[in-house]
Parts: structure tokens; sequence; C-alpha cells
């Protein structure tokens, strides 16, 4: 695929990159390096000093950003701007707790001494999507670099604008030139640089076959690696839920980031007691979305990234509805310049369907009927993914022991499932392994190192 901006609100090129040679990647992994072993020895004090520069850089180019974030993939301006915002905050968080998170762990042992510290491991490749083309690499970068590592980072090929972005932040706020290099190349050079002795370490946000062959380049290398890949998020109903509350977060669960979010609520189980009202409401709060320009601060949804992404979801609604599901609402493209779909709604799936057991990657919401609590569980664990889940009950007691049962990296009580740097972030099953942000996420790329004094 070649790396070119298409803006998807309209179909156009905008413009197109040559990939980097062989060559030029070779000799930025030598110089990232050479970097290496100067960075690791920097200061927790001078670290905390650049990752501060970096959010206010951020902050202050926030609306510049967030243009440049909706015209590469059709994020609305006020998610995009919402996202540089947040990727301020990541940063501010590793450069107030980097240290105390990272410092010696005492442990009373038969020796007169012994501690575990966390060394940085070197190079870091971060293979990142292209659906939160900021957040998804700060949140990555921002621990990573903080303990010590140094990043190269492949963008999603849609994406180039953004990634050269983000390289430019972080140049304006002082880092040394090659501690956070992007590389300008197409997939098929991954597999080279995974190889190459000097990168010790890869983390990969994408889809299951990407993760895959990523793990499996590493594994080969014995190379650790972090995996945040798909979702088919539940968003379990109960009979005592409140309603008016569920059903708003309902449709912002689903159509935010244009239904392009691997946390998304895709699948909404809802008992039978509540179903039809439920089923009522949804429909009704969908059809005020405000489909339009991205560039537009009231559109609330827009278009889908790509072209190509476009047709997939056509096809998994179509072949949905021929096995027999029944559109409530939406269902097909919207016949406009861009790659625009309507909200949708699809209701009767069983697990033969495409609605059923695939990740569906837009603005459609898929309806099912659980006869009570315990069916919900069975049917939000019946899926090969296992990212998040919401729950949504007066009852606080029984929502936190249902939780218990659920079959994911996370489960949310009455609120909508998001990323926060304070909390870890990650998946099981096929929705990856490892974990981003907070305490847990800055400790997958260190040596943990155990110390003993006789």
């Amino acid at each position: 695929m070649a790396i070119q901006t298409i803006n998807p609100a309209t179909g156009k090129l905008e413009k197109t990159y040559e990939a980097f040679s062989t060559d030029k990647i070779n000799s930025l992994i030598d110089t990232a390096d050479i970097e290496f072993k100067k960075w690791k020895n920097v200061s927790f004090a001078d670290k905390k000093i650049l990752m501060n520069n970096a959010a206010k850089i951020l902050r202050a180019k926030k609306d510049l950003l967030g243009k440049i974030i909706t015209a590469e993939m059709g994020k609305p301006i006020k998610q995009a701007i919402a996202e540089v915002e947040k990727c301020a905050w990541v940063c501010e968080y590793y450069a107030e707790n980097a240290e105390s998170i990272l410092q010696k762990e005492i442990i009373n042992t038969d020796a007169s001494e012994s501690y575990v510290q966390f060394d940085p491991l070197g190079i870091v490749l971060a293979v990142m999507p292209w659906n939160f083309p900021f957040w998804q690499v700060f949140r990555f970068a921002a621990p990573a670099l903080m303990a010590g590592n140094v990043a190269l980072l492949k963008h999603a090929s849609n994406v180039p604008m953004c990634s050269i972005e983000i390289e430019n932040v972080f140049t304006e706020a002082g880092f040394p030139k090659n501690v956070f290099t992007n590389l300008l190349i197409e997939s098929s050079q991954v597999k080279a640089i995974l190889e190459n002795p000097k990168v010790k370490a890869a983390t990969l946000t994408g889809s299951e076959y990407a993760g895959s062959m990523v793990a499996q380049t590493c594994g080969k290398q014995l190379k650790k690696t972090v995996l945040e890949l798909g979702g088919s998020d539940p968003f379990i109903v109960l009979e005592d839920a409140d309603l008016s509350v569920a059903v708003k977060t309902a449709v912002v669960a689903r159509i935010i980031n244009n239904g392009q979010s691997c946390i998304a609520a895709k699948r909404f189980i809802v008992v039978e007691k509540v179903y039809d009202k439920f089923s009522e409401m949804f429909i009704e709060e969908m059809k005020k979305l405000k489909v339009g320009d991205p560039m537009n601060f009231e559109t609330d949804l827009g278009p889908i990234a790509r072209e190509d992404l476009l047709y997939e979801l056509e096809h998994q609604v179509k072949k949905s509805v021929e096995s027999g599901a029944k559109i409530l609402i939406g269902g097909k493209r919207i016949l406009r310049d861009g790659f625009y779909f309507e909200p949708t709604i699809i209701s009767d799936v069983n697990p033969q369907m495409p609605a059923y057991h695939e990740e569906i990657f837009g603005p459609v919401a898929t309806l099912i009927k659980a006869k009570d609590e315990n069916d919900a569980i069975r049917i939000a664990n019946d899926s090969e993914f296992g990212l998040g889940a919401s729950i949504w009950s007066s009852n606080i007691q029984k929502a936190k022991l249902l939780a218990t049962q659920i079959e994911s990296g996370s489960v949310f009580i009455n609120g909508m499932v998001k990323s926060d740097p304070r909390l870890p972030f990650g998946g099981i099953k096929k929705s990856g392994y490892g974990r981003e942000l907070s305490h847990y996420g800055i400790k997958e790329f260190v040596n943990i190192k155990t110390v003993w004094v006789k």
C-alpha cells in the first residue's frame, strides 16, 4: 500500500510519500542505538522537563494538529482536538510519575541487601494504527522514553502527515534527534526491522493478522512484544438499568471516532424485559446524529477512514442481512463525496453472521436479546475478542460480581469504556496481550532486574 494521504471526506489524494530505503532505515537504527547508550543515562529530572515540553507543544498546537488528524482519517474535529489534549495528559502523567514508578523496589531476603531495579531495553519499534493516530503513539512513547528507551515509529500508511508531526513535537520539545524516529515505510519493510539485532522489542496496535505477524517474527528472535488488537466490546443492559443514560451513552460508545475504535461498544446485549424499550430509544437517538463534514464542529459522524474499509463494512452488513439479520436503521453507504456510511442498528443476529462474530469497524451497532443476566454474560463471552466491556445496572454490587465473569481486559460499570493514563489498558484472547498505561505499561519495556548483595 502506498504511503499517501487521501482525505476520506472527499476521496481526493492530498499527498504521497516515498518509502525509506533499506540503507536509510539501517542507518536510522544505527543512530538510534548510539543515542540509546546516552539517553538511558539521562536523569529523570531532565527527561521530565522534555516530556512536559512535549505536553505544552501539544496543547499550544492542538487546533492545527487536530485539523491534520481530521484531514487524514476523518475524525470529527472536536474529537481530533480532544485526542491531542489527551496526548498532552499522558505526557504529563509520565513526566510526573515515571521516576517514582521505576524507583528501586527493596525486598527483604537472606541477603544483606536485595532489590529490583528497572533498566531500559533499548530500541523499541512501535507499529501504530490510523484510528487514533496521535493517542496510540503517545501512550506508547511517553512511558517508553521516560523509562530510558528510544523509539522507532512505523505508522499506518494513510496517516503520514500525523507521523511527521509527532516526530516534530518531540524535536521541538528538545529531545535528542534520534530518541524518537519516524520511519516512512511500508508494511513489507517491518519484518527486516524486527529482525535487526539492535531492535530489542516491539509494540503493535492493529488487526489480529498484523499482530500475529509481528508476534511470529519477534517470537523467532525471542523479543518482547505487547499487542493491542481488535475488539467486539459487549454493552450489557440489565433490567434495572437507567435506560435514558444507557441509551445516550450507547450512541456515543458506538459512533465515537466514526465507529472505528477497538474499544467502541459494538454488541449491545439487552435482557428481554427491557429489550423493546431500549431498542426504541436507541433508534430515536441514532436518528438525531448529524452526519457530514468532519471539519464542522457540529458534526457527530464523519466518514470511514478509507474506501476499502467502507467496502468491508458494507460487505459485513450485507452478509448478515442475507443470513437473516434485520436492519432497524441505516444499513448502507451514503451517496456523496467521501467514504460515508449511515448510522446503523441491526438486530436478529446469530453466531453464523459477521455481525455476531467479527469486529465491525464503523457506525454499525449489533442489537442482541438475552433471556436474563446469565444469558447476557454468556453472549458477551461468546467472542474471540476480550478487550473491554460495560455493564449497566442500578445494583452496583451485582454488577461488580458479574464483572468477574466477563472475559475482557477491562469492565466499566455504568460508564463508557475508555483509556486513562492512570489505569492499565489491554486485552485477552484475540484482543492481544500485555498492558499499556499506568505503572503496568511502563514496566512492559524494561529489564526487571534482581540485585542481590551477600
